[in-house]
């Protein structure tokens, strides 16, 4: 018989990192006496090669901090920052638990009780498998996943059909890469790799954000727009390609709908309108435009950071056009990444098990969680938290923290850290880390699949997700089959797709067989139909029209929610990645402290110089961050970076003052749409 991984107290063994990251890198793990003692790269892994973040490199720090939870745990005296707990057993958590849960049920129907999760370990069947199949059963109210992605995801389907995009391997092949709303060198490392790769072969590097980050640094050419405005770019990108014929019409009559009507649309964009919009000088307008049009293969990694305005879905949708008008998508490295998910969509109907439901359930936006606790009705009475910390990562969180502190809100919480969320929990119950569960992973950016293994045993009494469910499962009463699934069924389950060729070869045993990664088997994008109606990339989208959207891509302005003076971005930092890693001291020194980035002349009217303290406020909240200046961030725009724990005395959560409004589209988040006024609090 095999020995398991667990049961070696010495060795190196394969792991893949369970981080939100696009990346998902393969790992090495280095064991002493039955713990990790080191984390690195796999270099046999065909794209990551062996290179891993700080984050993940200093992962280890993590998984033994003091602070980590152990055991279940029961507050005692009241909610909020100074909640007290004490020790309790697993069988009195559950049993409070469902109690609980029965009792509400039979008073007010399952809908009271509402679960809040999200990527905090990106293996799918700890993230959307026994727990979907659990709440299902139960019939609780549904939760729409949509803090991250969604917006842009649905503008890029009107185009593209779906998550469809270049293979990042490809993109060594590029002569010219434009890293679009996205800061690649701290969220997309390995795409700044393959970049540095296609540079030595005379690849040009253009980056296009509000604020000239690491990545901006990184670039060859950086672009500062305002932010929000970057269909307008796009689109006066697509007025010179018109004008100066540097589309390429063969193309767009094979593989397009709508280019004709598009050449019209964009007239009225001309580079001087779009000058004023924008805030890029015509000539540079002209230049880029310029660029795009004589260079083959052209790639454009198209950023997260884009998506979180009031307008997200339609600017996507509206830069995902760019690649056909001058037929990118057929030379190999040129075409867009947003996202690469659809090519390795898994069978969702098997793991999830909505058939489970009987009846449906109404569906909260997790962006709006602070109206949902505070004003939804019938109310919510119950809270399971798991894989999130929406106390620090949801948007207007004073609203959030508000909800949560109802004394008639039970709320559950499943970590691995006392999070923001955990300090108003009633029930607070200890998580397993990826390295110590059984699960599958697939990248929503290159192309492979990797299966997790345990490495380690759980640390003090802590339990996976998928344990947890299905003791919940057991004590609710539940006995369908499916909620006691092993965990090995259920990745079989979920890689059993018939609808999905490209995962043909891939299973739980084949993954084993392939030191626990494989690729799938993905044709060309356009050896085939899109998923489109028309088949093709649409330029005009009908289902747009007939969904009250303009049909054609469109700049519209973002909501001005007040006179306040700044533009706030609150963008993600090189360190943390939302709250994981805030709380471990490790990556808190390496990220030093809370910055707000602010143009020098900005500081100079206000009084501030580098080092001071300034107020930021609005509507909603304050925070204090210390004052960076320069010339990094255009007037009237601010940005700070990084969801930092929220410490006693301390007032450094950012999403106090982030709008909850959603996006044009997929009910997306709003997080760089909102507007800050900024004074100094004291000299640093």
């Amino acid at each position: 018989m095999r020995t398991s991984m667990i049961e070696q107290q010495q060795g190196i063994f394969p792991a893949v990192c369970p981080l939100d990251c696009p990346d998902q890198c393969g790992l090495l793990l280095h064991k002493e006496q039955g713990k990790i003692v080191k984390i690195e790269g796999d270099p046999n892994h065909p794209v990551t090669q062996g290179a891993i973040c700080n984050k993940v490199r200093n992962m280890t720090a993590r998984l033994y901090d003091e602070k980590r939870l152990q055991y279940p745990l029961k507050r005692v005296g009241p909610k909020g920052e100074e909640s007290r707990f004490e020790r309790i057993s697993w069988e009195e958590a559950l049993d409070t638990i469902t109690s609980r849960w029965k009792a509400l049920i039979a008073e007010k129907g399952a809908e009271a009780i509402l679960p809040y999760s999200f990527y905090g370990n990106m293996g799918r069947i700890g993230t959307e498998g026994m727990d979907r199949r659990f709440f299902h059963r139960m019939g609780a109210s549904r939760l729409m996943y949509a803090i991250c992605e969604s917006a842009g995801t649905e503008g890029y389907k009107y185009t593209m059909g779906g998550s469809y995009g270049t293979d990042p391997e490809d993109t060594v092949h590029a002569k010219l890469i434009i890293m679009w709303g996205i800061n690649a060198v701290s969220t997309n490392m390995h795409q700044v790799m393959l970049a540095e790769k296609a540079r030595k072969n005379g690849a040009q590097i253009i980056v296009i954000d509000a604020h000239k980050n690491q990545t901006g640094r990184w670039a060859d050419w950086f672009i500062p727009i305002l932010p929000g405005t970057d269909a307008a770019l796009a689109l006066g990108l697509m007025h010179i390609l018109f004008a100066e014929n540097r589309t390429d019409r063969a193309f767009l009559e094979q593989y397009t709908v709508g280019h004709e009507e598009l050449r019209e649309h964009v007239k009225p964009y001309d580079p001087a309108s779009v000058s004023a919009i924008t805030g890029v000088p015509v000539e540079d307008i002209y230049r880029l435009a310029r660029l795009y049009g004589q260079t083959s293969p052209s790639f454009i990694r198209i950023g997260n950071g884009i998506q979180h305005h009031d307008n997200g879905g339609m600017c996507v949708r509206t830069i995902a056009c760019l690649p056909a008008l001058t037929g990118q998508w057929l030379h190999q490295g040129g075409g867009a990444i947003k996202g690469n998910g659809g090519y390795l969509e898994h069978n969702i109907a098997a793991l999830q098990r909505p058939d489970l439901r009987a009846k449906d359930a109404r569906l909260i936006n997790m962006n709006l969680l602070g109206s949902a606790l505070l004003e939804l009705d019938p109310p919510i009475h119950a809270l399971y938290v798991y894989n999130s910390n929406p106390a620090l990562v949801a948007p207007h969180a004073n609203k959030v923290q508000e909800g949560l502190l109802r004394e008639d809100l039970f709320t559950v919480v499943h970590d691995l850290f006392l999070t923001e969320t955990a300090k108003y929990a009633d029930i607070v119950l200890p998580a397993t880390s990826s390295f110590e569960n059984t699960d599958f992973y697939r990248s929503y950016w290159h192309h492979y699949v990797h299966l997790q293994q345990p490495v380690i045993s759980p640390y003090g009494e802590s339990k996976s997700n998928v344990d947890v469910f299905r003791l919940l499962a057991e004590k609710m009463g539940y006995d369908d089959e499916a909620l006691r699934d092993t965990d090995e069924a259920m990745i079989q389950q979920a890689l059993d797709h018939p609808g999905n060729p490209a995962l043909s070869d891939i299973s739980y045993v084949t993954l084993l067989e392939n030191n626990g990664f494989m690729k799938a088997n993905i044709h060309p994008l356009l050896s085939g139909k899109l998923r489109t109606p028309s088949g093709k990339i649409e330029l005009f989208s009908a289902d747009m029209a007939s969904k009250g959207y303009p049909a054609l891509p469109t700049y519209i302005p973002l909501v001005e929610e007040s006179d306040l003076p700044f533009r706030f971005i609150p963008a993600p930092n090189h360190n943390f990645l939302n709250s994981t890693f805030a709380h471990n001291e490790k990556h808190v020194r390496m990220e030093k402290t809370p910055k707000l980035h602010m143009h020098e002349d900005d500081a100079a009217v206000l009084g501030l110089v580098n080092g001071d303290v300034a107020r930021v406020w609005n509507e909603r909240g304050e925070c204090e961050l210390v004052v960076v200046t320069g010339q990094d961030v255009r007037r009237g725009v601010v940005v700070s970076q990084g969801l930092w724990a929220d410490t006693p005395g301390s007032k450094t959560r950012v999403n106090v003052l982030t709008p909850d409004r959603v996006a044009d589209m997929g009910g997306g988040a709003t997080f760089f749409s909102g507007r800050v006024g900024v004074e100094k609090l004291q000299r640093g």
